[in-house]
């Protein structure tokens, strides 16, 4: 049986909301795959979001390369699946930055339950979504979680 992995996107979510979605499934490690892991929302930058889960008894890890570039997160802004698809298909999940930051999320997620992070509430608008489809092949089944 595979392993499962998780995704959340905090659009709409506060930190609490975010902390008991990722408690109520039993994930240990949040994996921020934003390519920049700044926000305006109160708790949701990198430094403010890591203490606030390691406070909770959750992990942190920073998987930058496996972000969306700037191109990409217009498409997705624009709800352009196939723009979005091909930008972060090709310029990042088969760049050399991207397959090492893809094995990497392939070992963390192999020991701990991990869940995949970023803003963008619906998966299907997210590159959290390609990233599910190029871990499946490996033994992962995708939950999506939204608090």
């Amino acid at each position: 049986m595979g392993k499962t992995l998780f995704t959340i996107g905090y659009e709409g979510l506060d930190p609490e909301r975010l902390t008991a979605a990722l408690r109520a499934a039993d994930v240990a490690v949040l994996a921020d795959v934003r390519a920049v892991a700044n926000s305006r929302k109160r708790g949701f930058s990198k430094g403010a979001l890591k203490a606030g889960l390691e406070d909770a008894g959750l992990g942190y890890t920073h998987l930058r390369a496996l972000g969306t570039p700037k191109a990409g997160r217009e498409a997705a802004r624009a709800d352009d699946a196939a723009l979005l698809r091909k930008i972060y298909c090709e310029d990042v999940l088969e760049s050399a930055d991207g397959i090492a930051a893809l094995d990497e999320l392939v070992t963390l997620a192999g020991r701990a339950a991990t869940c995949l992070f970023c803003f963008e509430r619906d998966p299907a608008r997210c590159h959290r979504r390609l990233l599910a489809e190029r871990l499946a092949p490996r033994g992962f089944m995708v939950t999506d979680l939204f608090g």
